[in-house]
């Protein structure tokens, strides 16, 4: 696939979209690992802009995701603290020289690392994707994606790959590839029966999602929601929000952010065996997209394919990681277990 470059240009943005005369330089913040995040000042008041990476808007069905995902946030808003996009023109996406942009209102808050998470925190939290797992979203008639039987990853197939360019992660992946078709195998399987049931969520609720001011949360980062199984997502979360800087989970902020989730929605009958096997689903499908920048077969530029090459490392310690922690985390979701 040809790389397709950014082409950002937001002083042109801001006269297109009337948001006023920059009135300072731009500054480059912190937005996840898929698109460029900046932070900026008019004339007319304090934005987020999230450049869209080029490569991604390339493909089947992004632009239809963003405003659906967009739609979400709007009607959560009613019952949750969610920042959704500005609309211009009635469009959530906007277009400026072939380059989309996303545009926020400004908020004052900080995101947390993974040591600064407390169980208070937790406890919130899971309050808040309980209430999103209860809220009725069928007015918006979003149709669900028709659940086709995915394939194994071809791992072989990026290993041959990294081994004919060098790359520094051929050894980190021919070490683990069997446990990666074993995952991915048990992931597909649990995947299958999971889908059955699902309804409209974030889909992406870790703590870079999160902004806090003065201890109130606002949820950000909408692009990734859809259709997922609550009790997948449930834990996805509870990883995210209970896992330190170093791996280890801590057990009262697990319980704490469950315990917050049931006080708003009921937990019961859940083959938790089945749903923890879907976890490796998320990391597998990330490790896939890092091995293909890497490779340079989906980046826009070297930077990113440096990003990609650092990620396989990070998502392959994460999955190992994972699969020492399931009979723990297993133990813990007993339910007669919990207070």
């Amino acid at each position: 696939m040809a790389q397709l470059k950014y082409n950002i240009q937001l002083e042109k943005l801001c006269e297109a979209m009337e948001l006023g005369e920059l009135s300072s330089e731009p500054k480059i913040i912190t937005g996840g690992l898929l698109h460029k995040m900046y932070a900026i000042e008019t004339t007319k008041g304090r934005f987020a802009v999230k450049a869209l990476n080029p490569q991604i808007m390339s493909r089947k069905n992004v632009m239809k995701n963003k405003i659906n995902s967009e739609k979400i946030a709007n009607l959560l808003a009613e019952r949750i603290p969610a920042l959704s996009a500005i609309k211009i023109d009635g469009c959530v996406v906007q277009c400026v020289d072939a380059q989309y942009y996303m545009i926020f209102p400004w908020v004052e808050g900080v995101s947390l690392g993974a040591d600064e998470i407390n169980k208070e925190h937790c406890n919130i939290i899971g309050d808040i994707l309980g209430k999103i797992h209860t809220m009725d979203l069928s007015k918006l008639n979003i149709n669900k994606d028709e659940v086709v039987d995915e394939e194994l990853i071809n791992w072989n197939y990026y290993l041959q790959q990294g081994q004919k360019k060098n790359l520094s992660w051929v050894n980190c992946i021919n070490d683990n590839i069997e446990n990666l078709c074993l995952w991915n195998k048990q992931a597909l399987e649990s995947d299958k029966v999971l889908s059955m049931y699902r309804l409209l969520s974030h889909r992406d609720l870790d703590s870079k999602n999160v902004l806090w001011n003065s201890g109130k949360p606002i949820i950000i980062d909408w692009e990734s929601a859809g259709y997922v199984n609550p009790m997948q997502e449930l834990i996805e979360v509870l990883m995210y929000w209970s896992e330190d800087s170093k791996g280890c989970l801590d057990k009262e902020r697990f319980i704490a952010l469950l315990n917050g989730y049931k006080k708003v929605k009921d937990i019961k009958d859940v083959e938790w065996k089945v749903v923890l096997n879907s976890g490796y689903l998320g990391k597998l499908e990330w490790l896939q997209y890092s091995l293909k920048r890497s490779l340079g077969i989906e980046c826009t530029d070297k930077e990113e394919q440096q990003l990609g090459t650092n990620q396989v490392f990070g998502t392959v310690d994460s999955l190992i990681n994972y699969s020492r922690l399931l009979p723990m985390i297993e133990e813990w979701l007993d339910l007669k277990n919990i207070n």
